[in-house]
């Protein structure tokens, strides 16, 4: 009986403190889609929403700066580059309505990480477990090239976001961009003001590094360039995201 009260006290408790955390992650989300601290990125990103793709003509564009979307309670982070132009920036969520994206959900529903396979829209009905996904960069950059100034101008709100996503242990960072963003917002997170640490390995797919309480896991991005040319393959991708799994059960033999 007491084993019994005690566990549905835990279950309250959980239940409050990720209610909270999903307040304060839609309060930074508001913070976030209003943002336009980067010129560049701003003209680009209204101007592909004002002329738009022929295909997607008749639809209307987001064309501001996208939060990152997921579980609350999530141990694992997904670090992608950016918005794509007729993507994110078109849907209004991260990696939704393109080929990566088309990809890479994909993976995330064999292993277990999303509800279905594919999502073209922000309402679609997809729900991630366990997994959040967000990007280095808000807006979708001119010819998918973020430069290093608006990487770290967007520094802040991922090191909001990811002090609210206090469950994640594992960040799989989606290519070399990623990777280098990673390296700044946990140094950032644990040690303000103290830059990227240094001695740290390149970027590699599959690449493994411990940073304070967190592991940063290297996985090629799920672009058309990478997928097409089979440098990237969907075994690939299962793997990574498994192995983030393992990392994320705190598995010592793993490490």
């Amino acid at each position: 009986m007491i084993q019994s009260q005690r566990g549905i006290l835990r279950r309250w408790y959980y239940c409050v403190v990720q209610s909270q955390a999903r307040l304060k992650l839609e309060e930074l989300a508001g913070e976030i889609v209003v943002c336009r601290r980067c010129p560049r990125l701003v003209s680009w990103r209204e101007q592909v929403a004002r002329e738009r793709r022929a295909a997607f003509a008749q639809e209307s564009y987001w064309g501001r700066p996208l939060p990152g979307f997921g579980d609350p309670a999530a141990r694992v982070l997904l670090l992608g580059l950016a918005p794509a132009a007729h993507g994110a920036n078109r849907t209004g969520r991260v990696f939704t309505g393109d080929r990566s994206g088309d990809f890479l959900f994909a993976a995330l529903w064999r292993t277990g990480f999303a509800n279905q396979p594919v999502s073209r829209a922000a309402d679609d009905g997809l729900r991630l477990r366990d997994t959040w996904i967000t990007a280095a960069v808000r807006c979708a950059p001119p010819a998918n090239r973020p430069t290093p100034l608006e990487r770290d101008t967007c520094l802040p709100w991922s090191v909001r976001e990811l002090g609210l996503l206090t469950a994640v242990r594992v960040v799989v960072c989606l290519g070399a961009f990623a990777w280098a963003a990673a390296l700044r917002l946990l140094a950032e997170l644990e040690r303000p003001g103290s830059g990227p640490p240094r001695g740290v390995p390149r970027f590699a797919h599959g690449r493994e590094h411990e940073l304070g309480s967190r592991v940063l896991l290297g996985s090629y991005h799920p672009s058309q360039q990478n997928t097409f040319t089979r440098r990237l393959t969907e075994p690939m991708m299962d793997a990574v995201l498994e192995r983030a799994r393992i990392l994320a059960d705190g598995d010592a033999a793993a490490r």
